[in-house]
């Protein structure tokens, strides 16, 4: 049998010895720069404001002049009085009554409430050095969760996480949960890295944090399983990699990391990657250093997580594949400017695999863990599957160009913090394309006239009008989180029923990341308004479902749109969609017309 090569791609091993610090100051009385002045909502305390009084100020005064501001103000605390430092809560127009208050000369200050959080910083002395944990929001990222008790898979040249003959323990990795692993390359228990860049990928992932030593890692609280495909000259096979993909995930992995990549299509892969898949694993793997528009395999194949690079300046790297087929973007580094570009992590020397270096690398294999890592957190977050955590990536990602989906970038550059804070209660619901349904059927309502119209609550408020509204926008959210945790041929369903209807060319077709282009159109609801000529009882139900389907197809062409498969250029997309959406609110109009009495 033929075995096909797997390689690292473009890995440079260098110390850096640079250092960053930053400092900065504000004077008292200048206002507060202009990027401050937008508060973020998860900063503000709903309903909340403070007031500061000019010393001297008693509360038998503002307690006069708080009738006409319409809140109710109170002392923060007994120490508050001789500053007269107020606050007010359950305020329904805050910025109107914040006008109202800043005019009163009394007044020295009036703003929102705001929630200040402990700001984690780990100690580990090289951490100014990662511009990539700062890029992807960790610092913030870190107050809400750190990846306990998820297993991450790193299949790679092993890593250095044990005491074993000639092989030790990398220092920076002291502290760090493992799970017993697998050497598929000299089939034996110990999976002990003897080249340097699985040590790095597991760094990235799990680097032991906080300990005033080092690096961090990303999901530094996770447990990683070594995994060795790749021999000491960083090749391997698909047979060994495909082994291992189902070792690990029989194995408890809930992530899998393969920053790998080569070869053509090999169906043992492919079949590998959809086992772990179905078992409730999330594959992340490496998009490729040939910096062509080709996604590499094993990254290419349908429920794989396909990453590309990006450098400090947040820019597609030069050595990065990317493609149709691509996920997300994230820091893999840019070495071009010297090593402060690249990624920073604790491994070994390949030379001695008994001596440690602080390397930076390059590559999609650094991006890679960095996502894999992010995927490690949104499973301990409550995260129930690879399409929860996947909608989170894609989600909290930062787009490019305003763009929903780009080949050089997926969905966006990744955001740890964002991911986390769109994973609510189990369930991603993804509300916009209801309100575009909602804003169309006014419109349509609008445009019929007299007793052609019917009421708008009394559509609304119709179970055979709104069920299918809902279904075809938002799908059965709910079901994940009521039956997330079902298994087989039930869990399957609840994935299915929680997808919008246009979405469920993902079930049929697969997980690609273009998508059918005869879900994204009209033609569903085309065929099945066509019995409802004849049949009056089934209209009010396709009038739901075309207006659904409007209201999703416009939100899609607005945020971006996605690619769409077999369309010759990427820029008829948008139009593709604008005209599908046009036909929708044709049928919804005709569905919803009453004849004349």
């Amino acid at each position: 049998m033929r075995k096909v090569r797997w390689t690292l791609g473009g890995a440079a091993l260098a110390l850096t010895l640079t250092a960053a610090c930053a400092s900065a100051s504000r004077e008292q009385d200048t206002p507060p720069p202009a990027n401050l002045r937008a508060l973020d909502a998860r900063d503000v305390v709903a309903g909340a404001i403070v007031v500061d009084f000019k010393d001297g100020t008693t509360k038998a005064e503002f307690d006069a002049w708080e009738a006409d501001w319409g809140v109710d103000l109170e002392l923060n605390s007994v120490e508050s009085a001789d500053e007269a430092l107020t606050v007010a809560v359950g305020v329904d127009d805050v910025d109107g009554v914040l006008e109202r208050i800043r005019q009163h000369p009394a007044v020295e200050a009036a703003e929102p409430m705001m929630e200040v959080r402990a700001s984690f910083t780990p100690n580990d002395p090289h951490f100014a050095q990662q511009w990539n944990l700062r890029m992807i929001d960790m610092p913030k990222a870190w107050e809400r969760n750190r990846g306990k008790g998820v297993v991450v898979a790193v299949l790679d040249t092993g890593i250095a996480y044990e005491d074993h003959g000639d092989f030790k323990q990398a220092p920076d990795l002291q502290g760090v949960k493992f799970v017993k692993g697998f050497d598929f390359v000299n089939d034996d228990a110990h999976a002990n890295d003897d080249h340097g860049h699985g040590t790095h990928v597991a760094g990235t992932i799990a680097q032991a944090t906080n300990n005033g030593e080092g690096v961090a890692g990303v999901a530094f609280e996770a447990t990683l399983m070594p995994v060795k495909v790749l021999n000491h000259f960083g090749g391997g096979n698909t047979a060994d990699i495909a082994d291992a993909i189902r070792f690990a995930a029989d194995k408890g992995a809930n992530v899998i990391n393969l920053s790998l990549g080569g070869g053509a299509y090999s169906q043992v892969m492919a079949s590998a990657v959809e086992y772990a898949r179905k078992k409730g694993v999330t594959v992340v793997a490496a998009a490729g250093n040939g910096g062509r528009a080709t996604v590499e395999f094993p990254a290419a194949y349908p429920g794989a997580v396909a990453v590309s690079a990006v450098g400090p300046d947040g820019v597609l790297a030069p050595y990065s594949s990317y493609g149709k087929e691509l996920d997300i973007a994230a820091p893999g580094g840019d070495k071009r400017r010297g090593d402060q570009g690249g990624i920073l992590q604790n491994t070994l020397d390949p030379r001695d695999v008994s001596r440690f270096v602080y390397a930076s690398y390059q590559g999609t294999s650094m991006a890679t863990p960095h996502v894999a890592a992010v995927a490690a957190m949104l499973y301990a977050a409550g995260a129930k599957g690879p399409d929860e955590v996947e909608q989170a990536l894609y989600a909290g990602a930062k787009k490019s160009a305003d763009q929903a989906w780009s080949e050089q970038y997926g969905h966006g550059l990744l955001n740890a913090e964002a991911s986390l804070a769109s994973l609510r209660g189990g369930g991603l619901a993804q509300w916009p394309p209801l309100y575009w349904a909602l804003a169309l059927l006014a419109f349509v309502l609008l445009t019929l006239r007299g007793r052609a119209r019917p009421g708008y609550l009394n559509v609304l408020v119709r179970p055979a009008f709104l069920i299918p509204l809902l279904l075809s926008t938002v799908g059965a959210f709910f079901l994940r989180g009521w039956f997330g945790g079902a298994e087989g041929a039930a869990g399957d369903v609840v994935q299915v029923a929680s997808l919008p209807l246009p979405d469920w060319e993902r079930i049929i077709f697969g997980r690609g990341r273009t998508v059918n282009p005869l879900f994204y159109s009209a033609l569903i609801p085309l065929l099945l308004s066509l019995p409802a000529i004849k049949w009056r009882g089934l209209r009010s139900a396709m009038g739901g479902l075309a207006l659904g389907f409007a209201g999703f197809l416009a939100y899609t062409a607005w945020a971006g749109a996605p690619a769409l498969a077999w369309l010759p250029f990427a820029f008829l997309a948008k139009p593709w969609l604008g005209f599908n959406t046009v036909i929708c609110l044709v049928i919804a109009r005709a569905m919803l017309q009453k004849e004349d009495a």
